[in-house]
């Protein structure tokens, strides 16, 4: 991502963010409520326009734009055709989508296994799943689709203790292929789940250094860090919060 923008009216929500997502990790992206989270995914999945900036996808020496079929966006709000059974969408999904599925979706049955999700569940109207249920078919499409670039907001805060622990490790062994960015407002989760974290705060991205994700204290500076207002171009690291120095800066460094 370089310097994407992002406003509504007098409104400014991204302002500049710019960041390199590689695959193989898991991304935890934190920030206050309002910092512009959802937006920043909304952009990221095709939902709504940017105002200015790029998104790519860079393999190699190759590169280019990328595209709403490149992401999987799993919501927090599941939206859902609840008219169906779980059987019923999940079987419709894969016949709308064979092509580009490759044959993935052959064994619904053992899709469903894998997600723990019980034989009379799966014949069970949408309507009547639970949040956590029907964030577990959110998470089926995917599966099935693979798409390079997986957004998730707050898909595990709906789930028991044991699914959770699951729903952990199978994100663990999916992010060899893919890029995984978390949203969530649950710190631990974020330490002990992901690879590294990224703070938005003022519209632009930061990343946590591994030095304080890894330390012991990782919730209270982090808290601490995001108490305060990031200026452009920061960088947490293991002492606080570094800013990169602008043109002004420099120069200031320089009369002194």
């Amino acid at each position: 991502m370089q310097n994407l923008t992002k406003s509504f009216g007098q409104k400014e929500v991204l302002v500049g963010a710019d960041f390199r997502f590689e695959q193989g990790k898991i991304y935890g992206l934190l920030g206050r409520n309002g910092a512009g989270k959802t937006t920043l995914f909304n952009c990221l999945g095709g939902e709504m326009p940017v105002d200015g900036g790029s998104m790519k996808l860079v393999d190699g020496k190759q590169e280019r734009e990328l595209q709403a079929a490149d992401v999987g966006y799993v919501y927090s709000l599941p939206m859902l055709p609840e008219f169906l059974t779980g059987y019923e969408f999940i079987r419709f999904f894969v016949d709308v989508n064979k092509a580009a599925i490759a044959g993935r979706g052959d064994d619904i049955g053992a899709l469903f296994d894998m997600m723990r999700i019980a034989e009379d569940d799966r014949h069970k109207l949408i309507k009547h799943y639970s949040h956590g249920m029907k964030n577990k078919l959110q998470m089926l499409l995917f599966l099935l689709m693979k798409p390079p670039v997986i957004l998730l907001d707050e898909p595990l805060t709906s789930f028991d203790v044991i699914i959770a622990l699951e729903m952990k490790q199978l994100l663990r062994e999916m992010k060899g292929d893919h890029v995984l960015i978390f949203s969530t407002h649950i710190l631990q989760l974020a330490a002990d789940l992901c690879d590294e974290l990224v703070v938005l705060s003022g519209g632009k991205l930061s990343r946590v250094s591994t030095e304080l994700l890894n330390r012991p204290d990782v919730e209270q500076q982090v808290i601490e860090l995001l108490s305060e207002e990031i200026e452009s171009g920061a960088v947490i690291s293991e002492s606080g919060l570094e800013r990169s120095a602008t043109g002004k800066e420099r120069g200031d460094a320089g009369r002194a």
